[in-house]
């Protein structure tokens, strides 16, 4: 980096901007999560058996933890970066002898921090309802730490690309929601129609929350290295997509 203590700055405020509200950014999204979880156990946990020998409420703990973990990421870096557009202050991020590289690493590790610390918080809470193996935590760890660095890159370009709060509600509501929703968090897709499975297996945020699920259970849809193969290839594309909107200035500098 050309600049650590720009970098180092930056992070520290974006990092400030969700702590310090931390009863809205994280004790909330927790809470719904929470909601999720006892709503679809009580009603699926007798009828449905995603994975042989694995109870349902365990089977959907992982992708819930997976959903929480993409949603407030992306919510992170893309709320923080179209609220500075519009009130102005993004000359502030702008001004300094900060690098685009430096501003990327910035804004996609805190809203990463978030995501993670939901995550983590729905792991915590779900121990209360449900005994949760870890085959492999090298496993769910790479899925993490990668879905949510995806997810704050999106949020990043969804930033960067939006003019209003409603450009950015589009995006969050049409795009990132049904990905998320859509990704075999509640369901196996093996119990979908064959149109259906293929239309999945072209939805990254599956990959990265069945990825996900394999690092407890050591089962899942997909060979989890032929996920994780995707699952970087999209973090590589889309963070170089981010850094590429960010050189150029693209509705920042005009």
């Amino acid at each position: 980096m050309n600049n650590w203590i720009g970098f180092k700055t930056l992070f520290y405020k974006e990092w400030l901007r969700f702590w310090k509200v931390a009863f809205q950014t994280v004790a909330a999204p927790l809470l719904t999560t929470l909601l999720y979880l006892l709503i679809f156990s009580h009603v699926l946990e007798s009828h449905v058996e995603a994975f042989p020998g694995v109870p349902y409420t365990a089977f959907l703990v992982p992708g819930l933890a997976m959903m929480a973990v993409l949603q407030n990421a992306f919510a992170n870096s893309s709320s923080s970066l179209i609220q500075s557009k519009i009130t102005g202050n993004i000359v502030f991020v702008l001004l300094p002898p900060l690098s685009y590289r430096d501003m990327l690493l910035a804004y996609v590790l805190a809203a990463m921090a978030r995501g993670l610390i939901v995550g983590l918080g729905v792991l915590l809470l779900s121990v209360a309802f449900v005994a949760l193996p870890v085959r492999n935590a090298l496993w769910a760890l790479s899925f993490a730490v990668l879905g949510s660095a995806i997810a704050g890159s999106l949020g990043l370009i969804a930033g960067i690309w939006a003019e209003k709060f409603d450009q950015l509600a589009a995006f969050q509501n049409f795009i990132i929601m049904p990905l998320t929703f859509l990704a075999g968090v509640f369901y196996s897709v093996h119990s979908l129609p064959a149109f259906w499975q293929a239309v999945s297996h072209l939805n990254p945020f599956f990959y990265m929350i069945d990825g996900f699920r394999y690092g407890f259970f050591g089962v899942s849809d997909v060979p989890p290295v032929v996920s994780l193969a995707i699952v970087g290839a999209c973090f590589l594309a889309i963070s170089l997509g981010a850094l590429w909107l960010l050189k150029i200035g693209y509705k920042l500098r005009q």
